[in-house]
């Protein structure tokens, strides 16, 4: 039979919170759902949203960090690979599910979104320095546009380019 190829990646927001359990081995395993979004124009031109609701399945030291670090809403990356299992109902009927086992969860929020950012230390990570001037009150120091410059030249002439 010849090898195949089964590849998953996923953008988009937790449906719900992070579902922990441990199997009896004391290993971590958790189910997301990711709300998938899309959208397409109908025959009369009228743009349509729909969301995939797609079930995630994470394991190990992964699945601990997401129960930690992601809440409903949070936005992620899911790289995997999809499944299919079969089990058998309370009832005695063969129920069957399709599922994205992930290899990889990128945590895409940031702390500016209420989301705690991630060290492999276990500990927070230090305060961003970055961000915008204007967000820290220093928006009257710089102009926003090269037309507020008081030394602008007249659109009629040359201008020196270094290059």
């Amino acid at each position: 039979m010849a090898r195949g190829f089964n590849k998953a990646i996923l953008m988009g927001n937790l449906a719900r919170d992070p579902e922990v359990r441990y199997t009896t081995s004391k290993q971590a395993v958790a189910k997301l759902t990711v709300a998938v979004g899309r959208q397409w124009k109908n025959r009369e031109g009228e743009v349509q949203d729909q969301a995939d609701f797609i079930p995630v399945v994470v394991w190990g030291v992964q699945a601990e960090n997401c129960e930690r670090y992601l809440r409903k809403g949070s936005p992620v990356l899911v790289e995997g690979r999809i499944q299919v299992r079969s089990y058998e109902a309370g009832t005695g009927e063969r129920r069957w599910v399709t599922e994205v086992v992930a290899q990889g969860v990128t945590f895409l929020g940031s702390r500016r979104d209420g989301g705690e950012t991630y060290s492999p230390e276990g500990e927070q990570a230090p305060p961003s320095r970055g961000g915008s001037l204007r967000e820290k009150g220093f928006e009257d120091d710089y102009v926003r546009d090269i037309s507020e410059l008081d030394d602008v030249k007249d659109e009629g002439e040359d201008a020196d380019i270094p290059f």
